[in-house]
């Protein structure tokens, strides 16, 4: 086997409907690699996710066209209140915030993006991700409403699940549009651009295979990109930050400042942003870190079998 490790880190929100994040780490002759697929994936799924580790740690990174990274402040479907702290803690000019969520209303979104734009003022930007909760005619009401809430959205992640009702979204309002499921859970993640879809592409290092993979993609949809993050760990998080600073161009903060979102890291000195920037570094692993935050002997078995259930026993 190779020098794998299993780590459980307690979240300081419940996010995606999660309060701990699980996943391993693996050693190779380049560096360690997260592989961290959420617990619901099956093995086709979680597949490309093993390839951004294994890539991560077999062979590493392209070189860097820049030294730093912007970043945004990540914003769960929480209350008004915690909002504002988080983006207060969070030293980003720019904030994501959740809406849509599931058992929750557009008062409650749009209070929630009111609390993060007091909290950024006027000269802040302001984001939504709705993970397609919305159906189209949801989605045109809801844009334009949380639009004047916010002073102005600079754009709206996924507001609807299916491509083709993205395509019809995004000409029915006059904020922009960002794709992120309807690329990296599509069978063809090129029909956003071909319908026309989306002016921004959210590409995650993880889900789509690691960061030369993303670059293929990011090169041939012709889209200006925004790397986000699956709520990694500092090694996981430095993949996505690979990839940000290797893109030709990089017009929008990118969605890497997770690790905020965490108690504990792995990392001796967690990928956490200054200034709304994160370094383009590839991060220590702690000894002392792994041992804290080992997974329970239960969660080692339940990922060792995912790794030899996906088909990869060692790292070549």
């Amino acid at each position: 086997m190779p020098d794998l490790h299993v780590f459980s880190i307690p979240m300081r929100t419940r996010f995606r409907g999660i309060t701990v994040r699980e996943g391993l780490l693996l050693r190779g002759d380049a560096g360690w690699g997260e592989w961290s697929p959420f617990l619901e994936y099956d093995d086709d799924v979680s597949r490309p996710w093993l390839a951004c580790a294994r890539e991560a740690a077999d062979v590493g990174w392209p070189e860097p066209l820049r030294d730093a990274v912007p970043v945004n402040v990540t914003v769960p479907a929480t209350d008004p209140a915690r909002a504002h702290e988080i983006v207060l803690a969070g030293g980003c000019r720019t904030a994501k915030v959740k809406v849509a969520e599931r058992g929750q209303t557009l008062a409650d979104d749009l209070a929630r993006v009111e609390a993060v734009r007091d909290a950024l003022g006027p000269d802040g930007l302001v984001r939504v991700d709705a993970n397609g909760g919305w159906d189209v005619d949801e989605a045109v009401r809801a844009i334009a409403a949380i639009d004047r809430a916010a002073g102005g959205l600079e754009y709206v992640e996924q507001p609807v699940m299916d491509v083709e009702d993205l395509a019809v979204v995004r000409r029915r309002v006059q904020v922009p549009i960002a794709a992120d499921e309807s690329i990296r859970r599509a069978e063809d993640p090129y029909r956003v651009r071909d319908l026309e879809a989306a002016d921004i592409a959210v590409l995650k290092v993880q889900p789509l295979g690691g960061v030369r993979a993303c670059l293929r993609i990011a090169e041939d949809i012709g889209l200006p990109v925004v790397v986000s993050s699956a709520v990694e760990s500092s090694v996981g998080i430095a993949a996505g930050v690979s990839l940000a600073a290797a893109l030709p161009e990089l017009h929008h903060a990118c969605g890497l400042a997770t690790v905020q979102l965490l108690t504990d890291d792995v990392a001796t000195e967690p990928l956490l942003p200054v200034d709304g920037l994160l370094p383009v570094v590839r991060p220590e692993v702690d000894d002392t870190a792994l041992a804290r935050l080992a997974a329970d002997e239960d969660r080692v078995t339940h990922w060792l079998r995912r790794w030899e259930s996906v088909g990869q026993d060692r790292v070549s």
